[in-house]
């Protein structure tokens, strides 16, 4: 089986080749929580989350709203 390596938050990741980031985040344990997800520093919406597949060498920056008051 293929593998891509890319970074997760600065963090190294591997996961088979052809993998979209909605089974990306759903692997991370990322898919119940409400985040934001970028790609090579461009903000990708959750409605493309199923049909965007990540490549080899993607930078992928998760991050989770903070409550704040």
């Amino acid at each position: 089986m293929n593998e891509i390596t890319l970074s997760l938050n600065d963090e190294t990741a591997r996961l088979p080749a052809n993998t979209t980031l909605a089974d990306a985040l759903d692997a991370w344990h990322y898919a119940e929580r409400r985040v934001a997800v970028a790609i090579n520093g461009e903000f990708v919406p959750r409605s493309a989350y199923a049909e965007r597949v990540l490549g080899d060498r993607d930078r992928i920056d998760v991050v989770a709203p903070v409550g704040g008051g």
